[in-house]
């Protein structure tokens, strides 16, 4: 996983859609790597979203992630993008 997989103290709170997106599709990789096929599948095609989907999506990654407390690293990220999501153009 990429470092920023490990971050804990310092989430960033400036991340544009682009690094957004970039987390997103980290996530989406782990996601399928860690065998979270339906947590995958919500993340995918992300540049065609419009900032309303791409949140809605997040949020029912997050729900998801709520079941699988093992796989604190993923949630962690999305829970970085979730609070990131305002920054959405």
């Amino acid at each position: 996983m990429p470092d920023h997989f490990e971050e804990t103290l310092r989430f960033p709170s400036n991340l544009d859609r682009a690094g957004i997106e970039s987390r997103l599709v980290e996530v989406h990789t782990a996601a399928l790597a860690e065998g979270l096929p339906e947590v995958a599948a919500l993340l995918v095609n992300l540049s065609a979203l419009t900032a309303g989907q791409l949140g809605a999506k997040v949020v029912a990654a997050l729900n998801l992630m709520q079941e699988k407390p093992e796989h604190r690293k993923i949630a962690t990220q999305l829970e970085i993008v979730a609070m990131n999501l305002k920054n959405l153009k």
